[in-house]
């Protein structure tokens, strides 16, 4: 039978923004005022990891799975490619009732294991993060005023603990946007994975000279410092994205390579006048 409200969270994967996740749905007035419980699990974690995140609000630290899955949502919050790895298991031992989310980077992969599994699946990406991870650097502000990117199709949307779900995030102050997976996808390897791309490989063309740089060298090339067994599962689930954004940018830096050695400075200029008009647009949304 399906649940009308969630009382009861599962979160795989107690990292950076599961812990987040976990802090800020405990301060929640509409967790509070539905008495939901929190379970949660992290392979990697110790003794002393289980007592500290315990204090963060987690009920119960729950390595047995078939606890861990009878819950009325689980929120997949391990690497991707692990997060998916899960779904056949939850599928076979979860109630049918039960809600499946995750907190990926990417969505049409899991959303399409998720739909093969026979799994109840709303993708969910908080646009949220910090150069530290894991639970140490979690926050319960940390998504408070920032998307979250709702991914399903409109009869899971129409389910009411859906609908509660999307409540629950509104009431930690983040901003719903809903799309479907493939879009978000194609979105993401422009805005997120190819800066990502391009700060990693500008720090390794520039590798000689990186002694002689100053402020808008390291200003430019902080993902550079961001972890590979974070980005491998998120490279492999959205290659076929991130490869057309790489190329087509490829194709720009060759125009801009060109104008600049023929001197055409008013396109040169025109390119400058738009990124100012951009970025200040940027600055101004961040900011509201």
């Amino acid at each position: 039978m399906q649940n009308t409200c969630i009382s009861s969270i599962s979160i795989i994967g107690l990292g950076l923004i599961g812990a987040s996740v976990l802090r800020a749905l405990k301060k929640s007035p509409v967790a509070e005022q539905q008495r939901i419980t929190f379970k949660g699990f992290d392979p990697s974690f110790s003794e002393e990891d289980i007592e500290q995140v315990k204090s963060l609000g987690l009920d119960s630290f729950e390595p047995d799975t078939t606890k861990l899955y009878d819950s009325d949502l689980i929120i997949l919050a391990a690497p991707v490619e692990v997060n998916i790895s899960l779904l056949e298991e939850i599928g076979r031992h979860a109630p049918r009732h039960t809600l499946v989310s995750d907190v990926s980077s990417t969505k049409a992969a899991i959303a399409r294991s998720a739909a093969e599994a026979g799994v109840d699946f709303i993708g969910m990406h908080p646009i949220a993060g910090r150069e530290q991870q894991g639970y140490h650097a979690s926050h319960d502000e940390l998504l408070a005023g920032r998307t979250v990117v709702v991914c399903a199709d409109e009869i899971i949307l129409s389910r009411p603990d859906a609908r509660n779900l999307v409540e629950l995030l509104q009431s930690i102050g983040c901003r719903i946007t809903v799309m479907s997976p493939e879009e978000h996808d194609r979105i993401v390897a422009a805005i997120s994975h190819l800066p990502q791309l391009l700060s990693t490989a500008l720090i390794n063309f520039c590798e000689h000279d990186i002694d002689k740089s100053g402020p808008g060298f390291s200003t430019l090339t902080r993902l550079a410092g961001s972890s590979w067994d974070i980005w491998k599962d998120i490279v492999s689930t959205n290659r076929e994205n991130i490869a057309s954004e790489l190329n087509e940018f490829s194709r720009e830096l060759d125009k801009l390579a060109d104008d600049i050695r023929n001197n055409r400075m008013d396109r040169i200029r025109a390119g400058f006048e738009k990124a100012n008009m951009l970025y200040g647009n940027l600055r101004n949304n961040s900011s509201s």
